[in-house]
C-alpha cells in the first residue's frame, strides 16, 4: 500500500442502462433555473423555439454578469429574476409554469472559492436545489424529467493505475505533497474518469455540493416517480462565457489575460489535465438527455486530456519549463473522460476535441 490516503477499487466498465423511448420537447414546457448563465442562454438560443415555453429563473449574479440586468435570451424565451433559494418566488413560479421538464443550472461554481466561502456554496447548491424539489412539491408538480447540471468535481482526483495494475483513488493531495512540488502521486499513472467505474470521491467543498445535488435530486425523483438525467460536465468553454468573473473557465481567462499583454501564469509544472468540451457540445447533451425518456447518468467531454499549458497529453514529451511553481487549492491534478459511448442509452454523438 502506498502512503497517500487512498482505497482501492476494482477498475469495471459497467455499463448505465437506460431506457428506450424518447419524446418530442415541442409540447414542452421548461423551467430552467439559472437561465441567463453560460450554459442557460445558449440553451435558449438554440432550443427556446423548440418548446411550447421556455423559461429562465435567474439571480443575475453580479459576479458573473456585473452590472447586466437583462439577459441575452431570445424573444421566444421568459425571463424571470429571482435566487433559487427564494423559496416564496421559486414556489410561485413553479405553480404558475408547472414545467413538463426543469433543467437545474443554477449554482455557485468556483473551486477555490468554495474553500474560503463554504456556506455560500452550500446554500446555493443544496438549500437551493432543496427548494426547488420543495416547490415542485407544494404545486404538486411532476416533471416528466429532472435535468442536473452536475460535474466532474465529483470525481476528485479520480482512477490512478499503480504498477500493479490496481486502481486507486487518492483522496486529495496534500498540503506537504504540494510545497514539495510532488504534483503527481509518485509511481502511479493517472486514468480517465467514468460513470461505472470511477467511484465519487470529491476532494473540494465545490465538488462535495455538486455530488450532494445529485443525490438529493434522485432520492426525491426516485420517491415521486420522476425520471432524472444527472450530467457530469467536464471543462465547458465557448463564445458567452463570462469575461469578468474570476472563477469561470480557465480559456476565457487565459484570453483575458493575454489582451492585456500580460504574461499568462502556468501553474505547477504546466502538465495539469483537463478535459475542454465545446458550449454546442454540452447544449447538445442536455437536451438529448431532457428528452430521452428515462434516468441518465453520464459524462460529457471530448474524451481528450488537454495540459494547461496547451499541449495535448497525447502529445506530449517533456514537461513545461520556466513555470511558476504554484498550486491552486483544491484543484485536481488530471480529470478527463472516458472516450466510451455507454450502451442502450440516449444517443450522443462524441463531442469533438477541444478547439481554438
Amino acid at each position: 500500500m502506498s502512503g497517500y490516503p487512498c482505497e482501492v477499487i476494482i477498475a469495471t466498465k459497467t455499463p448505465i442502462e437506460y431506457g428506450a423511448a424518447t419524446v418530442d420537447l415541442s409540447q414542452s414546457r421548461v423551467l430552467v433555473t439559472g437561465g441567463a448563465g453560460f450554459i442557460g442562454t445558449a440553451l435558449a438560443q438554440g432550443w427556446a423555439k423548440r418548446t411550447a415555453a421556455w423559461i429562465a429563473y435567474d439571480s443575475m449574479l453580479e459576479q458573473v454578469h456585473g452590472t447586466q440586468v437583462i439577459p441575452d435570451l431570445p424573444e421566444n424565451a421568459s425571463f424571470i429574476r429571482g435566487d433559487v433559494r427564494d423559496a416564496k418566488l421559486l414556489a410561485e413560479v413553479v405553480a404558475d409554469v408547472r414545467p413538463d421538464v426543469v433543467i437545474h443550472l443554477a449554482a455557485e461554481t468556483g473551486t477555490g472559492q468554495s474553500l474560503d466561502l463554504p456556506s455560500r456554496h452550500t446554500d446555493v447548491n443544496v438549500t437551493g436545489t432543496a427548494r426547488l424539489l420543495e416547490a415542485l412539491d407544494s404545486a404538486e408538480v411532476r416533471p416528466r424529467k429532472l435535468v442536473l447540471a452536475s460535474s466532474r468535481a465529483v470525481y476528485g482526483e479520480g482512477g490512478w493505475l499503480t504498477a500493479e495494475g490496481v486502481v486507486e483513488q487518492p483522496l486529495g493531495r496534500s498540503l506537504e505533497m504540494l510545497a514539495r512540488g510532488e504534483w503527481d502521486f509518485v509511481g502511479r499513472t493517472s486514468i480517465p474518469s467514468a460513470t461505472g467505474s470511477t467511484r465519487p470521491t470529491p476532494c473540494n467543498i465545490y465538488g462535495a455540493t455538486k455530488l450532494c445535488q445529485e443525490h438529493l435530486v434522485t432520492s426525491w425523483a426516485t420517491a415521486r416517480d420522476v425520471s432524472t438525467g444527472l450530467l457530469r460536465l467536464q471543462n465547458v468553454y465557448g463564445p458567452g462565457q463570462s469575461p469578468i468573473n474570476p472563477y469561470t473557465g480557465i480559456t476565457t481567462l487565459f484570453f483575458r489575460i493575454a489582451n492585456r499583454g500580460d504574461a499568462i501564469p502556468i501553474y505547477e509544472d504546466g502538465a495539469i489535465v483537463r478535459d475542454f468540451v465545446f458550449i454546442d457540445d454540452v447544449t447538445r447533451a442536455i437536451m438529448k438527455v431532457a428528452g430521452h425518456d428515462g434516468n441518465s447518468l453520464i459524462d460529457v467531454g471530448s474524451g481528450e486530456a488537454a495540459g494547461a499549458d496547451g499541449r495535448s497529453r497525447r502529445r506530449r514529451r517533456t514537461r513545461s519549463r520556466g513555470t511558476p511553481l504554484r498550486s491552486t487549492r483544491g484543484a485536481v491534478r488530471r480529470a478527463w473522460r472516458l472516450r466510451r459511448r455507454e450502451r442502450g442509452g440516449p444517443h450522443l454523438r462524441e463531442p469533438r476535441p477541444a478547439r481554438t
